[in-house]
Order: C-alpha cells, then sequence, then structure tokens
C-alpha cells in the first residue's frame, strides 16, 4: 500500500506542472476570451433591445402622427364643407335678389305697359266717341240724301 501511496504522490507531484497550466488556461481563457465575450454579448444584447425600444417607440409616435394628422384632415374637411355650404347659401341669396328683382321689373314693366295700353285705349275711345257724331250724319246723310237736305 505504501508502494501505491508513493506512485500516487509521484504522479501528484508530476500532474502539478499540467495542473498549474491547466489553471492558468482556464484564468486566460476566463480573462482574455469570457469576459470581454460576456461584455460584447450584453452590449449587443442592449443595443438590440434599445434598438428595438426606439423602434417601437418611433411606430407609437408615427401612429400618433398619423392620428393627429387623420383628425386634422377630418377637421379640414368639414372646414371646406361649412365654406362650400356658406359659398352657396350666398350665391343662393344673391340669385334669388337678382330674380326678385328682375321679378319687379317685369312687373313694373307689365304695369307701365297696361297703363300706356289703358291710356291709348282711353285716347281711341275719346276719338271714336268725337268721331262717332259726324259718322252718325255722314251715314244719315248717306242713306237719307233728300230728308236731310242734301242733293243728289
Amino acid at each position: 500500500m505504501q508502494l501505491i501511496f508513493q506512485q500516487l504522490g509521484v504522479l501528484f507531484v508530476g500532474a502539478i506542472p499540467t495542473a498549474a497550466l491547466f489553471i492558468v488556461l482556464v484564468l486566460a481563457y476566463q480573462f482574455l476570451v469570457l469576459q470581454p465575450l460576456t461584455a460584447a454579448l450584453t452590449k449587443r444584447k442592449q443595443l438590440t433591445t434599445g434598438a428595438m425600444e426606439a423602434a417601437q417607440k418611433a411606430v407609437a409616435e408615427a401612429e400618433a402622427k398619423t392620428g393627429e394628422y387623420a383628425e386634422r384632415l377630418r377637421l379640414a374637411r368639414g372646414e371646406a364643407q361649412k365654406i362650400r355650404e356658406q359659398r352657396l347659401k350666398q350665391w343662393t341669396a344673391e340669385r334669388d335678389t337678382v330674380l326678385e328683382a328682375a321679378r319687379k321689373k317685369a312687373v313694373e314693366k307689365v304695369r307701365q305697359a297696361r297703363a300706356e295700353l289703358e291710356t291709348e285705349i282711353a285716347t281711341a275711345r275719346a276719338v271714336i266717341e268725337a268721331s262717332a257724331a259726324d259718322l252718325a250724319a255722314q251715314a244719315v246723310r248717306v242713306v237719307l240724301p233728300i230728308a236731310a237736305g242734301g242733293s243728289r
């Protein structure tokens, strides 16, 4: 058994440089590879997460602006519709005013024409009535020439 312990002791003493080299390699791997790699992966994850959050925020802002622009557009269309209706009412009122003025002028012209016609009728009646006596006298002279004292 002592021989086994001696052989084990020799093995352990011979394995010390290998174990020390292994420990140095593990520590070197830890400091030279693993820590920088972990830091780079963490930084990359933070940047990716930050970029995704920024993209989500930008999308949310874009949607908010789109909603705002849609609301502004709806309001502008409503305002344009109101202005259009006001102009249409104004044009209708102007047309009605012009039509009423034209109707009044037409009625006035008709009234004047009737008055002139009435005047002409009265004048014609007066002329006819004035000449009726002369015509009657002439008719009597033609029909009754001797009785009227006329000679034929």
